[in-house]
């Protein structure tokens, strides 16, 4: 048999033979090599069988994949954390010293900074853990978060990433004192993180609220509104729809009838308007261009109620029943009857049908507070020259319904050359003022009846001398002033019920325990009387203070209630002006740009104690303090003041003409109205009472405060100011001259013949 070369008969491995296994063994090593080396470049990994070693790479990139998006990763089920953990310490197993190295010097600065890995879902079970309590209440934090900080949230992909993370942290930390009140944090900005989960995730109910709201707000087109009353368009007092279906036996047609949806148009200026003259030059003059109404000047002319002057419509300061100056007839009163005591005793004042108030413009020279009121129309424009003129009127009427206003709460009514028949249907008009009157306040009369002997006006006197004693008034003189040829009767309500027990008939009647004289809007007159409060530890049964003491001491009578802001009634009330007087010296007087010397007509729209009216009180302005009909009934507290004010529904119109108030204010007013009132509506009505260039201070929950800055950045307003704190912010803006050219007209509002 032949033998191989390398071959032994006997079986045994000879060194040639050993030579050769080694250089087969070289041969085939370096076969293999070239073999997987051409097999890396050349095939794809897919197509390479791993068996489970595939498996793992498959997890690595989906955990590399993961780990770019933090937010995402947190999102995953419990499973497939825990599988992720596995992977990652399968991979620990064999670490690559280099990259170890690099690993650990991470992990040591990310624990450092806070960024530390979570295992085991230790993130995601502290999410968990959380209470129902702490998650809704970090959502209410999100709901009163700004309309800015939101839009600071845009940019969702490069917060993903644990690098982006950590930089927006040191951005934020950074820019702590000066944009706190814009950006959230803590807690707050976690629930702004995990809101942000990638194009996929869920909307809430909130984002998609607050977006329609925003698209509701920036789509809005505002109108001029086309009426017959035109630049004088009072919505509530104009709605000729209503009106053409009343009876108008008790002036029910001079009364509130408002539209069933709030106009949301712009009234128009009239052609040629200015900004008003400043006070006090505007007592005396005004620019007829503001006010372009001829009739009450024909009219009146002759009695000095006003004139007609170039440009100018001019107010020689006396009226029908003091022709010779409204300072002297004031002086009269007070010598007539000294107890009066202007601006001491007496401060708050109601002037009933006070023509262009003349009377109350000059008040105001002896720290008296008068505010009057009469129907629109009655005397053509008779309140609006008052408003012009920088004096407190509004348009109101005595008809069906009771005044706005509180009861026992005015120092003084008073009623010159007013025809008011108030003898008539059992004294129900007088008996409405008697409920408005303070316990031991004065009703003066200076009407015809007092002085003049014709049949009616004796017949009217006699009518009236019995009923006032029947209501227990007590006259206490009558007056003649010899240089206007007028009298003057003054009566006092009685401080107690003496009299009313006495009384052998029962007419006027009293009314029931359960009649509320505080209940005031819309509510029916009824021709009754309230008996006074006796207890002194009652409202009524103590005159206040007198002025100026009386803005600044608690009434006595608070001792027994609790506050609106939660504290006993006197802290609140204490706490209360000291907060006002703080925020209108150190913002409102000196930081908001304002020029208080163009500030007469002030509104606060939403008033409780009125601490900001007390805090404004040694400026040349007054304030009308307004108390919404859903708010704490704080009202009378005011009245105690010293201050004045009227109780209103801001879902309606206010009853005043339009370009009124120089400066208007809203604290907290439009959060609540907005659960029950369309604020366009509302911003609507903002611009109809405010005067061009005059200003506007809201004080509200900084979602609020954005939602209020859009509508009036859309009427063309110039914002002056925006700040926000803690969810808590403030808006001042001046209103602009803008009206829009289209125009809408409002047919409830459109007279026909």
């Amino acid at each position: 048999m032949a033998m191989g070369k390398y071959s032994r008969v006997d079986g045994k491995k000879s060194s040639g033979y050993g030579l050769t296994i080694t250089i087969v063994l070289i041969v085939s090593l370096s076969m293999v090599g070239a073999w997987m080396f051409m097999s890396s470049w050349s095939a794809p990994t897919e197509s390479i069988d791993f068996s489970s070693s595939q498996t793992t790479k498959d997890v690595e990139t989906t955990t590399k994949t993961d780990s770019t998006n933090e937010e995402a990763s947190k999102s995953l089920p419990d499973e497939k954390t825990e599988e992720t953990e596995v992977v990652k310490e399968s991979n620990e197993e064999k670490p690559d010293p280099e990259k170890t190295e690099e690993a650990e010097e991470k992990k040591e600065f990310e624990d450092k900074n806070g960024e530390g890995d979570r295992k085991d879902g230790e993130g995601e079970k502290e999410a968990e853990s959380e209470s129902d309590e702490t998650k809704q209440k970090e959502k209410t934090q999100l709901e009163e978060s700004s309309e800015e900080n939101k839009s600071e949230d845009g940019n969702k992909t490069e917060e993903n990433t644990e690098e982006n993370t950590e930089k927006k942290t040191e951005e934020t930390e950074e820019n702590t004192e000066k944009s706190k009140d814009v950006f959230p944090s803590g807690d707050q900005a976690e629930i702004t993180k995990e809101a942000s989960t990638g194009s996929g995730a869920w909307s809430t109910q909130l984002d998609e609220s607050q977006n329609e709201k925003k698209t509701q707000v920036s789509s809005i087109k505002w109108k001029v509104c086309n009426v017959t009353a035109g630049p004088d368009y009072i919505p509530c007092l104009d709605n000729w729809q209503a009106i053409r279906k009343l009876a108008r036996k008790h002036y029910e047609h001079h009364e509130r009838h408002c539209p069933e949806d709030s106009p949301t148009c712009l009234v128009p200026l009239p052609e040629g308007y200015k900004r008003s003259i400043k006070w006090p030059k505007s007592r005396e003059k005004i620019w007829y261009n503001n006010v372009p109404h001829m009739k009450l000047a024909e009219v009146k002319g002759h009695q000095n109620w006003v004139k007609m002057s170039g440009e100018y419509l001019t107010f020689p300061g006396g009226g029908t029943q003091f022709k010779n100056g409204a300072l002297h007839y004031i002086d009269f009163l007070q010598e007539s009857y000294p107890d009066i005591a202007w601006g001491n005793r007496t401060r708050v004042i109601l002037d009933v049908g006070g023509g262009v108030a003349s009377f109350g413009g000059y008040l105001f020279d002896r720290d008296v507070l008068a505010l009057s009121f009469a129907p629109k129309d009655e005397h053509e424009a008779q309140v609006q020259f008052a408003l012009e003129r920088g004096i407190p009127a509004m348009s109101n009427v005595m008809g069906t319904k009771r005044l706005p206003f509180p009861g026992s709460v005015f120092d003084l009514i008073h009623c010159a050359r007013c025809r008011v028949p108030w003898h008539i249907e059992g004294g129900k008009l007088l008996l409405e003022l008697n409920r408005a009157l303070r316990p031991g306040g004065f009703f003066v009369w200076s009407a015809t009846p007092v002085y003049r002997k014709t049949e009616e006006d004796v017949g009217i006197w006699k009518a009236m001398s019995k009923l006032t004693k029947a209501m227990c008034w007590e006259l206490k003189t009558i007056k003649k002033d010899e240089l206007n040829e007028v009298s003057a009767a003054v009566y006092q309500k009685p401080m107690t019920n003496e009299c009313y027990n006495q009384r052998s008939q029962n007419e006027p009647p009293l009314c029931k325990d359960s009649d509320d004289q505080n209940a005031a809007w819309n509510v029916p007159l009824e021709a009754c009387m309230h008996k006074v409060t006796e207890d002194s530890s009652k409202r009524g049964a103590v005159w206040p203070e007198r002025w100026p003491q009386r803005v600044e001491t608690v009434p006595q009578w608070l001792d027994s209630k609790e506050g609106v802001y939660g504290k006993p009634a006197e802290e609140d009330f204490t706490a209360d002006h000291e907060r006002w007087k703080s925020i209108v010296s150190k913002s409102y007087l000196n930081g908001m740009g304002i020029d208080w010397s163009y500030v007469r007509n002030v509104m606060d729209m939403r008033a409780v104690y009125g601490g900001f009216a007390a805090a404004l009180k040694d400026l040349k302005l007054w304030v009308m303090n307004v108390v919404p009909i859903d708010s704490p009934d704080t009202l009378p507290v005011i009245y105690e003041r010293g201050l004045f004010g009227i109780y209103h529904d801001w879902c309606e119109s206010f009853s005043t003409y339009p370009r009124t108030y120089d400066l208007l204010h809203a604290d907290h007013l439009f959060s609540s109205l907005k659960k029950r009132c369309n604020l366009v509506s509302v911003m609507a009505e903002v611009d109809r009472i405010l005067r061009p260039q005059g200003t506007f201070i809201v004080r509200d929950d900084s979602e609020t405060i954005g939602e209020i800055e859009k509508m009036v950045k859309s009427l063309k307003w110039d914002v002056r100011m925006t700040q926000s704190k803690d969810g808590e912010g403030v808006l001042a803006v001046q209103k602009s001259w803008w009206r829009p050219t289209e125009v809408e007209t409002i047919t409830s509002a459109i007279a026909k013949a």
